[in-house]
């Protein structure tokens, strides 16, 4: 029932996205999101060598013969790399699938991407910038709308506008999501028009998701009243849980911080140190709306074959059968 151009494209069983998660989107959980059905994708950005990422890529390829994606990240970093290297290595290692997420358009990368053949797809905030890649040769463009846990960008579109605006303004196919957690929410972004639904949030919330229980346990309270945008002031938007490190972002702009001295309160250092250590108030963790629809803690399998089953479910309903 839900053979999509993108899963035709990807080759997936499910039109279902893992969100690239920076310090959480290792080579385990990518390959336990690609083996249960949809596309994983691996960040680049969680590893400060090529040598790094070949054995995450390498890893992944020995897990699951599933297909998987690796993320190129534009947005600003504390310990910035360069790119063209990762592209070689997802190259060299036969990787297909590559995802682009940033400020702007990687032009200086596009014309790698169609030499090596890779299907790239690119993630952005609106029309305008969905529009601009599709010039450039992006196959797929990714919108995901206020909602979102991570990188909101300034526009402020919720979901149900965002992603029908993109997806009559571009000829590619359009991955949507923004507050994506169960069911109601794929077959709410499929009669949008896309062709696919992209979900990090609801990720977390999976026994193989590699953070602390008492991170997940904290998260499994949270209600949709529980996130705060943080980083506006240097326009790298993100919608984070609520917690003291968020707080203290916040705090910092407030002041007039520079990126310097807000990286060392969102760094990704912080967060890993939480993430593995279980002290939740330690760092920011991007965090959508929608992890106030996220009730249990299932395996990744599950919570993608409860997700397919329960869509099913509501289109069957919707035309009377």
């Amino acid at each position: 029932m839900f053979k999509t151009k993108v899963t035709e494209m990807l080759g997936l069983k499910y039109p279902l996205v893992g969100g690239t998660m920076a310090g959480i989107s290792n080579a385990e959980f990518v390959a336990a999101i690609a083996a249960a059905g949809g596309l994983g994708v691996l960040a680049s950005a969680n590893y400060s060598s090529r040598d790094d990422l070949a054995g995450a890529i390498d890893r992944i390829q020995e897990l699951t013969d599933q297909p998987f994606a690796v993320n190129i990240n534009l947005f600003p970093a504390m310990r910035p790399v360069d790119n063209n290297e990762y592209l070689d290595v997802i190259i060299d290692r036969g990787v297909r699938i590559v995802e682009t997420s940033g400020h702007s358009a990687p032009e200086e990368l596009c014309r790698r991407f169609k030499e090596a053949g890779l299907t790239w797809i690119h993630k952005c905030v609106g029309v305008r910038y969905a529009l601009k890649v599709e010039s450039l040769g992006a196959d797929i463009v990714t919108v995901v709308g206020y909602e979102n846990g991570g990188a909101t960008g300034r526009l402020d579109l919720g979901t149900l506008v965002l992603v029908p605006r993109v997806v009559e303004s571009v000829r590619v196919p359009v991955i949507g999501g923004g507050g994506v957690s169960d069911g109601r929410g794929l077959a709410a972004v499929l009669a949008l028009g896309a062709q696919a639904a992209i979900m990090g949030t609801r990720l977390l919330l999976t026994r193989e998701a590699p953070i602390h229980d008492n991170l997940k346990q904290a998260l499994l309270k949270a209600s949709e009243l529980d996130t705060m945008l943080v980083m506006r002031s240097i326009n790298s938007t993100h919608r984070v849980w609520t917690n003291r490190a968020a707080e203290e972002c916040l705090e910092l702009e407030n002041q007039g911080a520079d990126l310097a001295t807000l990286l060392k309160v969102v760094s990704g250092d912080r967060a890993r140190q939480m993430y593995a250590g279980g002290d939740v108030n330690l760092g920011v963790v991007a965090c959508g709306q929608g992890v106030g629809l996220a009730h249990d803690i299932p395996t990744v399998r599950e919570l993608f074959d409860g997700i397919v089953s329960q869509a099913k479910d509501i289109v069957k309903s919707l035309a009377g059968n």
